[in-house]
């Protein structure tokens, strides 16, 4: 990478993004120093201005920025970093230093679609039509879903199994409305049982 640290006095902005749930986390500003020790241990370090030192991230706290991938802005005097934080972002115990604890990515944004469309009660909306009609009929129409996207995965027409694949999981939110269950809850299940 190309960066330039002369246009920005030595030191470079990085935004720093978990790779997941693309929320931005925090924002740090790294040195050429601290750029190229996160680059060896993949851990992400920056260059502290107050305490004029580089500070690798949890340093103390344990709650690490694990680097997934590194992107140079238009400019080269910029950084994103996408990671995979171990722990709370912020030194206030939360995800991340701006107070936003709202999930990002298209899939929360159609859960939030999907719960407007049932709290909206729109007669004309299939979604709220397939809520009311309750959690049996939710269940058998994810398992029709699920059904039909096996028969396609051994068919080698890839665009008929990526449209049963948008069936299923849109069904599947779906069904986790009706049971009160949020994709965050989910997502929180499968970290409990991943390996770093």
């Amino acid at each position: 990478m190309n960066i330039d640290f002369n246009k920005t006095n030595g030191l470079v902005p990085a935004i720093i993004q978990d790779e997941t749930t693309l929320q931005v986390l925090m924002l740090g500003y790294m040195n050429e120093e601290a750029f190229l020790k996160t680059q060896k241990e993949a851990k992400v370090t920056f260059f502290s201005r107050s305490k004029n030192r580089l500070w690798t991230k949890g340093e103390t706290s344990g709650n690490f920025l694990w680097v997934k991938d590194i992107k140079l802005d238009c400019d080269n005097d910029s950084l994103l970093i996408k990671v995979n934080p171990q722990g709370p972002t912020c030194h206030t115990g939360t995800n991340n230093c701006f107070k936003d604890e709202t999930p990002k990515g298209f899939l929360y944004s159609l859960e939030q679609t999907i719960t407007e469309r049932i709290n909206e009660n729109n007669e004309d909306s299939y979604t709220n039509k397939l809520f009311k009609r309750g959690i049996n009929k939710i269940a058998q129409k994810v398992g029709e879903e699920a059904v039909e996207l096996v028969i396609e995965a051994k068919d080698d027409n890839d665009e008929l199994f990526k449209n049963e694949a948008a069936d299923l999981l849109f069904h599947f939110l779906i069904l986790l409305k009706a049971k009160g269950i949020s994709m965050r809850d989910v997502e929180g299940e499968l970290k409990k049982r991943s390996k770093l």
